[in-house]
């Protein structure tokens, strides 16, 4: 008679306690995920809005309003004979040859800061920071004129030049990079650097084949970082580069949409779809590494 009496009792209590749980879910969990839902769809309403506007060939952004009303393909079949496919191959090789040379010369930068003890040490790495307070963009007049001269002497370098381009990234290269590699090369224990001075090996050896293998997660970042900057560079791009043949994506794309009354926004729209694929599998496949290298660091730690 006590037991058939207490049952009841309990499922009374766990209809009150699953009750309290519910409510309480729903006063401190519930408004998450809304808000979750909300940035969804502020950031995916306009992809999907390019998307629709690149597979209509109209050509007009104004009567895109209904999503995928007309889906063809025949904005990005136009996109070769503007020469989108010359633009894309030109701001691969510029983007690629300036993330590889930054990380190069940030990693070489941040591991004799980290290592080395010599004069002017801290002196240099807030020269660095100062200069990066200022945006490359204040020197593009200096940088045009300067790359005039570098034309009548050394073509290669000049005006009208992707190598001149890939050089004047380069010189930026330094800075808030060296800095992020800077503490990320603090965290490597030194004693491994004095292991292998104990075994014979040198400062190149430890460098190529110790330090960089630790560093790998904050060598894809920066090389990203610097990818994605100089591929979405338009300013000192437009400065430097003056033949339509030599322009990158960000130049040749503001060229179609100069004119906003008849500019082509179907084409516009197909080859900024184009544009995002580089970048998109570039973070895909670094991610992989990053966060790697994140996981494996903190099991070891």
């Amino acid at each position: 008679m006590t037991t058939t009496q207490t049952q009841p009792g309990r499922a009374t209590t766990n209809l009150r306690r699953s009750g309290t749980h519910g409510r309480r879910w729903w006063r401190e969990v519930s408004w998450r995920y809304l808000v979750a839902l909300v940035m969804i769809v502020i950031c995916v309403t306009p992809l999907l809005y390019v998307i629709s506007a690149s597979l209509n060939p109209g050509g007009s952004l104004v009567g895109s309003n209904r999503l995928f009303r007309t889906v063809s393909g025949e904005n990005f079949a136009d996109l070769e004979a503007r020469g989108f496919w010359t633009w894309l191959g030109n701001s691969l090789v510029v983007c690629s040859v300036t993330a590889i040379g930054t990380v190069l010369m940030g990693a070489a930068a941040a591991y004799a800061f980290s290592r080395f003890r010599f004069k002017g040490r801290e002196k240099g790495l807030t020269g660095l920071l100062l200069a990066q307070m200022f945006p490359q963009t204040l020197a593009f007049v200096a940088i045009f004129l300067l790359l005039l001269t570098l034309k009548d002497v050394f073509p290669a370098l000049g005006l009208d030049s992707l190598l001149g381009l890939i050089f004047v990234y380069l010189g930026g290269a330094l800075g808030v990079n060296t800095f992020l590699m800077y503490g990320f090369f603090n965290t490597v224990p030194r004693e491994l650097d004095e292991a292998a001075k104990m075994d014979g090996a040198t400062h190149g050896q430890i460098y190529w084949t110790i330090i960089l293998r630790m560093v790998t997660p904050i060598l894809a970042v920066v090389g990203l970082l610097s990818f994605i900057s100089s591929f979405g560079d338009f300013l000192i791009a437009k400065v430097v580069l003056q033949r339509s043949d030599h322009w990158t994506v960000a130049v040749g794309l503001y060229s179609l949409a100069a004119d906003e009354r008849t500019a082509p926004w179907g084409l516009f729209a197909a080859g900024a779809v184009v544009a995002a694929v580089p970048v998109v599998l570039l973070f895909m496949f670094l991610q992989k590494y990053i966060v790697g290298g994140l996981t494996a660091g903190s099991v070891k730690g």
